[in-house]
């Protein structure tokens, strides 16, 4: 097991890195584009994919946080890509996931497993800390949610990115069967491929949904929701996030973007 390693004492309470204005985020149809051929592809070329989607989480991530000298965590960073970007952009950026075995993949930062559930950090030891693809996976996402607000300090941002149980993708490589039930999926995907599912419905996936992940964080008293949008859309669709039911669907990949209070509400 790799030992665990703090990250860098954070910066000043005081210190604007994420209280900037926000630089606008070119979220055009090409870019989605873009995305989509990647993830297509992300079977036989996963590296290429989470290099580009780490890419564009930190130009996302650019416009509500200065990332140039801020200390970082990524949650159940997997392989790294993501935390390798944040340190390209400037951060000090330590990675942390519970699967050791992924962690054997060099990474760039400190890296540590431990459990998202129960961050090894004291209260607001980072300025950014973010999440991609993880809530999900996690038995209890609204701790895990919890635990990322805990650990950052007050004006600090918070991204969190997941996959809603009934966007197309809800099921990973058991979908779209997983519309019939979790398990029904996961069954099926065992008699075609001979062996169980990595994701494995209720064992390590988990049916997260867009509506309950925006009342998680309105109705946190620590946090402002800076934004919500779907990750992978051009701008001009962010309007599915306000529609109950469609967001489930269509938002294929929610964001939100949280501010940690300088003092609870």
């Amino acid at each position: 097991m790799v030992a665990a390693q703090r990250p860098p004492s954070a910066a000043s309470p005081t210190r604007p890195a994420a209280l900037e204005q926000p630089r606008p985020r070119r979220a055009t149809l090409a870019r989605s584009v873009r995305l989509l051929r990647a993830f297509l592809r992300e079977q036989h070329d996963p590296d290429g994919f989470y290099r580009l989607l780490a890419r564009d989480t930190v130009a996302q991530l650019s416009a509500y946080a200065r990332l140039d000298g801020a200390v970082a965590l990524d949650v159940g960073t997997g392989s790294g890509a993501l935390a390798r970007e944040l340190n390209a952009a400037g951060a000090r950026c330590a990675g942390m996931d519970v699967d050791v075995a992924e962690l054997t993949v060099p990474t760039a930062g400190n890296v540590l497993a431990a459990d998202a559930l129960a961050l090894p950090f004291r209260d607001g030891v980072v300025d950014v800390c973010v999440s991609s693809n993880v809530l999900e996976h996690v038995p209890d996402p609204w701790r895990m949610g919890a635990e990322m607000i805990r650990v950052t300090r007050p004006g600090g941002v918070v991204y969190l990115a997941f996959t809603p149980w009934l966007s197309p993708w809800g099921g990973h490589e058991t979908s779209p069967w997983h519309y019939l039930g979790g398990e029904r999926a996961a069954r099926r995907y065992e008699r075609r491929h001979g062996r169980p599912p990595k994701n494995r419905y209720g064992e390590s996936l988990y049916p997260v949904t867009a509506g309950k992940a925006l009342a998680w964080a309105r109705a946190r008293r620590d946090v402002e929701v800076l934004d919500a949008f779907p990750r992978y859309h051009p701008r001009w669709a962010k309007g599915v996030v306000r529609v109950r039911g469609l967001r489930e669907v269509a938002s294929w990949n929610l964001v939100l973007v949280l501010r940690r209070r300088l003092r609870a509400g």
